[in-house]
């Protein structure tokens, strides 16, 4: 989802919010690629989004898997998906 497509989909569910669902945050991945300065500057453009777009009850910037969680944490993640390094590779 491009930033106008968020900024879109955002403003329409301010003005036709839908029952039974609450938007907690935001959840991105990194392009699949060893260049850890293009994988950091993705975790920073989403944690820009998140702060900018948080309400204020939003909780959770969402980014990071086993490969990149220590680039994600720094970067502002306050959720890493880490599930291939638990169990493996699929």
């Amino acid at each position: 989802m491009t930033e106008a497509e968020l900024d879109a989909t955002l403003n329409d569910l301010a003005r036709n919010p839908l029952k039974q669902t609450e938007i907690c945050g935001l959840m991105g991945m990194a392009t699949f690629t060893d260049d850890a300065t293009q994988v950091r500057s993705e975790f920073k453009a989403l944690r820009t989004l998140f702060d900018r777009y948080n309400p204020g009850h939003w909780n959770t910037c969402s980014m990071g898997m086993s490969g990149d969680w220590r680039i994600a944490v720094d970067e502002g993640s306050t959720l890493v998906r880490i599930g291939s390094a638990i169990f493996g590779s699929r």
